[in-house]
């Protein structure tokens, strides 16, 4: 398996749909998954470590695992099924040897993740089979862009910012290129998990 870090949120040029970008450790190859306009503002809130007035749906999930005696070990992208990212939560508890494993979406496992400092984690040959080269130059001041982006950015202006995005279901990829919003440039279109053909899945993954 590969360690991942979340690259950061782009958007389609085309279909204007969110779109998360994972890397890996090299930082030669990113893996973008295509999600929509909430599944982006929940990633964004927990990377940008502010503090919301009332706990957000993945703050609640963080604390009611801590009030169970469980935490989130690591979350692993494991595979794509029907054009599907698919991803699990590891799951430990305070007693010894207890371990769970639940099915999630990978954009709510990545949202859990950034919260709670856990690894996230893909298998080499959804890495190898989904993953796009990575321009150094351009993603260095991508990156600078975006922590410039989360510096100024309250989570209600990431609300009005995302609400500007129209997703469209995408069929033959992203030919006019990705917006950037924070960092990458995506050039292909795995989808993520859970739900119908749309901006968050692909239209023909090679996996």
């Amino acid at each position: 398996m590969v360690e991942m870090s979340v690259a950061g949120i782009a958007l389609d040029a085309a279909s204007r749909s969110p779109i998360v970008l994972l890397r890996d450790p090299s930082g030669r190859r990113q893996v973008p998954i295509w999600i929509d306009q909430a599944q982006a503002q929940n990633i964004l809130a927990g990377l940008s470590g502010q503090e919301p007035a009332r706990p957000l749906s993945h703050d609640l999930m963080v604390s009611l695992l801590a009030a169970g005696g469980m935490e989130l070990e690591k979350v692993i992208v494991h595979t794509i099924e029907d054009n599907t990212f698919r991803a699990v939560l590891k799951l430990t508890g305070t007693a010894e040897g207890q371990q769970q494993e639940l099915d999630a979406r990978p954009s709510d496992a990545i949202a859990l993740a950034v919260r709670t400092g856990s690894g996230i984690w893909m298998l080499e040959e959804v890495v190898a089979d989904a993953s796009i080269p990575v321009d150094a130059e351009a993603d260095a001041e991508d990156r600078e862009d975006f922590r410039r982006f989360l510096d100024r950015t309250s989570p209600a202006e990431l609300v009005r910012h995302l609400s500007k995005a129209h997703p469209e279901p995408i069929v033959d990829g992203a030919d006019d290129g990705a917006e950037i919003v924070d960092e990458g440039e995506p050039t292909a279109e795995p989808g993520e998990g859970g739900e119908p053909a749309g901006p968050d899945e692909p239209s023909a993954p090679s996996a």
